[in-house]
């Protein structure tokens, strides 16, 4: 009798546990999880694959920042609506600010000083606590014959019975339209909001609040499904890759170049050491505000 192979022995065992001819399993991401890959995918084996993963690198100040920031404007919406003002939004600002990464109290204050004035400002300007977003750092999913996606939005707005994807931007680089149209992460966000909810979603919004700017895009649907399809491209690469951890490292190369100053995971990389030096945790921050 002549031996089966592997692969037939797998194909045996399928059809006796009743899986021969499931559906392949979709793969499970999110846009971080995307776009972490394009970077690099070196890193993306050590953020997602191996275990136990390397240590990362020390806090970002900026990183801190941001987190303040959003986390005061999703608060803000939670209030009672008597409650809802512009100092407000400043006090959650204050109350839950993080200090991790800057360089001492001195700096970290100087930037707690500048990121309740831009609270206070934009929630002054931009906002209606009569008008309830649809969702704020809401979860959204989709699925695709290929993949499962999934994603927080930073605020979901309903505008004239139409979903509207709004993402709150606070780094010193200025923002344009193109920011917004180009945005996987956007786009996926306008998808998922239109699956789930069941109502159009076409707009995506960046709002820059450095600058009180707002970019948007309003997508169609021949623009989103380009979209899709770059992420099941992504998607097919990282899981030819091998989406495990003990796929061949050789198939997550590093990519090299001055952002490797930045990386979390630069420690663990000879190549992105060797690339550009370490930069300090505040130095995303820019001058200390006056």
């Amino acid at each position: 009798m002549r031996p089966l192979d592997d692969d037939a022995v797998a194909r045996s065992r399928a059809r006796q546990l009743g899986f021969a001819g499931m559906p392949k399993p979709l793969f499970s991401c999110t846009p971080s999880r995307l776009t972490a890959w394009v970077d690099c995918p070196r890193r993306y084996r050590m953020t997602y694959l191996d275990r136990p993963r390397p240590a990362p690198g020390p806090a970002w100040a900026h990183n801190s920042f941001g987190a303040s920031v959003h986390n005061a404007l999703a608060g803000w919406w939670r209030l009672p609506r008597r409650r809802r003002t512009p100092t407000a939004a400043g006090d959650l600002l204050d109350t839950g600010w993080s200090a991790e990464g800057f360089r001492d109290a001195e700096q970290s204050s100087a930037w707690r000083s500048r990121a309740r004035a831009m609270v206070e400002g934009y929630v002054g300007d931009r906002l209606d606590p009569d008008v309830e977003p649809v969702g704020v750092e809401r979860t959204l999913a989709a699925r695709t014959e290929t993949l499962a996606l999934s994603g927080r939005v930073d605020r979901l707005d309903d505008r004239d019975g139409e979903l509207v994807v709004v993402d709150y931007k606070t780094g010193r680089r200025p923002l344009g339209v193109d920011d917004a149209r180009g945005s996987l992460a956007l786009a996926l966000y306008a998808v998922a909001a239109g699956r789930t909810l069941r109502r159009p979603c076409w707009r995506v919004e960046l709002h820059h609040l450095p600058t009180g700017e707002v970019h948007a895009w309003e997508h169609t649907t021949e623009s989103l499904d380009r979209q899709l399809r770059r992420s099941a491209d992504i998607a097919g690469e990282i899981v030819a890759a091998g989406a495990d951890a003990g796929a061949d490292p050789g198939r997550f190369p590093p990519r090299p170049g001055s952002q490797c100053g930045w990386c979390s995971m630069r420690a663990h990389c000879p190549e992105g050491q060797a690339a550009a030096a370490a930069r300090q945790p505040w130095e995303g921050l820019g001058d200390i505000p006056a």
